[in-house]
């Protein structure tokens, strides 16, 4: 007999999800400076791999549920999910380079609204009015965050990191809406190993794309990531879990409301920010952050 799932629990998975992305994100930061802006986007999906089919084993022994199979339908909303995420990771990664830490984060974090057209428009979810209110409300505070700030003489930075990260934000938009579209996909009594199965295909898919792509390319590059083993792995081992929260998250909620809690990754950034990279907040920074968080307790109060 199956347990019920508690209402509450993807808010946990949802949280955890977000307070590792931030620590894998910083890592993969630290990274560019090593193996460059393509190589620590290959990282997260290298080296994340194999943490994820150890997971997907370990369910699998522990529960007994057999391992899903796949079909046409899954595998295709697979490659839309893996490939604009290995899309959208890039575009973050560009765009840190030309905003601070937790401004590129905010860039990508108007996500919400674009994963609620995709879900209405793809997957026939549709949000209900507090959700979408809470959405408006979340998604004002990361605009006011990410509005350029004036230099010394009142000259403001080109909008290109902006867009750039405007777009990333797109792509994981689509990435979730096709991860949940492989999650509804696939049939078994376990959420969990429905979730876990997904984030294997979608690594594999991933990872296999990534170094053929680099073998035909760039082998140099391949040959760095080879060499930063001990950085990558761990950055690798936090894009797993990570990853494997978001999935447990996607497998009992609408993307929708996933990723609107997910702006707490904001405030998450933000005290990485201080602390790593030594990156302080403006006042209007704090009242997007202030909005932002307004946002989430509204979609939670919804």
């Amino acid at each position: 007999m199956l347990l019920a799932i508690p209402s509450w629990l993807w808010v946990l998975f949802t949280l955890v999800a977000s307070a590792s992305q931030t620590a894998r994100n910083a890592m993969q930061r630290d990274l560019t400076g090593t193996v460059g802006t393509a190589g620590a986007t290959c990282v997260r999906f290298l080296y994340g791999l194999p943490f994820a089919v150890l997971s997907l084993a370990i369910q699998r022994w522990v529960t007994g549920v057999e391992t899903p199979d796949l079909d046409a339908r899954a595998l295709l909303w697979g490659v839309v999910g893996s490939g604009t995420q290995v899309l959208a990771t890039a575009l973050m990664l560009i765009a840190m380079k030309g905003r601070s830490f937790v401004v590129t984060i905010a860039c990508t974090k108007t996500e919400p609204v674009l994963v609620a057209l995709f879900s209405i428009l793809f997957l026939s979810e549709t949000p209900t009015p507090m959700v979408a209110l809470a959405i408006a409300v979340a998604t004002l505070g990361v605009l006011v965050m990410s509005f350029p700030k004036a230099g010394p003489g009142g000259e403001r930075p080109g909008p290109r990191p902006l867009l750039v990260g405007v777009a990333s934000a797109a792509f994981f938009g689509l990435s979730a809406t096709g991860y949940r579209g492989a999650i509804l996909a696939i049939h078994s009594p376990s959420f969990l190993m429905t979730a876990t199965t997904t984030l294997v295909m979608g690594l594999t898919m991933q990872s296999i794309f990534i170094v053929v792509w680099l073998a035909l390319r760039d082998r140099p590059l391949l040959a760095a990531i080879a060499r930063a083993w001990r950085p990558s792995l761990l950055a690798g081992f936090m894009g797993a879990v990570a990853s494997q929260f978001w999935f447990l998250a996607f497998a009992i909620s609408t993307p929708t409301k996933v990723r609107t809690l997910a702006l707490v990754e904001v405030p998450f950034a933000q005290v990485v920010s201080r602390g790593m990279f030594k990156q302080g907040a403006t006042a209007r920074e704090a009242l997007g952050i202030a909005l932002i968080v307004a946002g989430v307790v509204m979609l939670l109060a919804g």
